[in-house]
């Protein structure tokens, strides 16, 4: 069973690149592997309280040239919307120019008057590596907008990372949101680690992440690592990260957890701040993706004690700060992958319309 567990997630990575790749040839892309530049940030915006701002291409290295007239001043809420990707995120998937992590997402949202940003970090490696990259876009987000914070919705991973940037920043950051982010560790990774314990096996697997998806990514470190990652991921490498990295007293902390296999939650989605957007779907029932079924089983437990999940992480493992409830949605529905497709028959769930309300709660809340 573990070995078909391990199979199961090199598997799943690969073949999800695979379905990438083969969505950007099917859209007419040639596919030429960008040089690595290091740094991604990339927003879009327009009509908010602050004169809104816009581009597709990404901040310039000065902040003096983007989004020209802002004043001097620090402004207030509302402030910018970051989305933090998760483990094997990125922004622009192997150059293709329209295949991002939060699918259509940043557009979508922009449309209604957001200011939203999507910066990449290292798709592979601990949160205080890529917690440092978040940390550096957002210091050059606000140098461009002006503002003194920012909201940060995060999935996966990327919770983690904006837990790392509001203990380090405080300042700069008014709210956290996590969508199935792994606050206290996985079981999943405590099986891949116990299956490839071999130090030297884990930096082979290291280097061949690296030699193959430098062409994929927006930016990959020399230093990533998928294992760096998974043992933080592990019960004795979240303990540890819980312990360094405390919550800061004057930022917000808010999150959800998902539910897929058509569980209906029990317990563990179980919360006494409820956002009605999460709520009115209580009923609602989402199939697991076939690359998640494996891990899905592993998580639920079987027959007896049954643990939601949403074929990564537990719901249980995913409450911090006010839970919000539990979304009928697989790890994948929970960001439109794969390109937007629904989150399967019978759910009604919308990951836009999910992330819309998520934002108007934040405004209602005053950040």
């Amino acid at each position: 069973m573990r070995q078909w567990v391990i199979a199961g997630l090199v598997g799943c990575a690969m073949v999800v690149s695979c379905a990438l790749l083969a969505g950007c040839s099917a859209a007419g892309e040639q596919f030429d592997p960008p040089a690595s530049t290091g740094e991604v940030l990339t927003g879009a915006g327009g009509g908010s309280a602050s004169g809104g701002w816009a581009s597709s291409s990404g901040l310039s290295d000065d902040p003096g040239e983007v989004g020209g007239g802002w004043p001097s001043g620090k402004l207030g809420p509302p402030y910018p919307i970051v989305f933090a990707h998760g483990f094997f995120g990125f922004e622009d998937f192997a150059g293709a120019g329209y295949v991002s992590y939060f699918y259509n997402v940043k557009e979508t949202l922009a449309e209604s008057g957001e200011t939203i940003f999507t910066p990449a970090v290292d798709p592979f490696n601990s949160s205080e590596v890529r917690g440092a990259q978040l940390l550096a876009r957002i210091e050059q987000i606000l140098d461009a907008t002006g503002h003194e914070k920012v909201n940060i919705i995060a999935h996966s991973q990327g919770g983690l990372d904006a837990r790392v940037v509001a203990h380090d920043r405080p300042d700069l950051v008014a709210s956290i949101v996590t969508v199935a982010t792994p606050h206290l560790g996985s079981k999943v990774a405590d099986v891949a680690l116990e299956l490839v314990a071999h130090e030297r096996l884990q930096d082979i697997l290291d280097d061949l992440i690296n030699a193959i998806g430098a062409p994929l990514y927006d930016q990959i470190g020399n230093e990533t690592s998928v294992f760096a990652a998974l043992e933080q991921f592990s019960t004795p490498g979240i303990a540890e990260f819980n312990a360094r990295f405390t919550d800061s007293p004057g930022v917000f902390y808010a999150s959800f957890g998902g539910r897929t296999n058509r569980a209906r939650g029990g317990r563990d989605c179980t919360t006494l701040t409820p956002a009605p957007f999460v709520a009115q779907f209580d009923d609602g029932l989402d199939p697991v993706h076939p690359l998640l079924s494996l891990t899905e089983t592993l998580l639920d437990g079987g027959i007896g004690e049954s643990f939601p999940n949403d074929g990564l992480v537990r719901a249980r493992d995913a409450r911090w700060g006010d839970f919000w409830g539990c979304i009928p949605a697989d790890h994948f529905d929970e960001i439109g992958q794969l390109f937007g497709q629904s989150p399967g028959d019978g759910n009604p769930w919308l990951y836009i319309d999910f992330y819309r309300s998520v934002i108007a709660r934040l405004r209602q809340e005053g950040f």
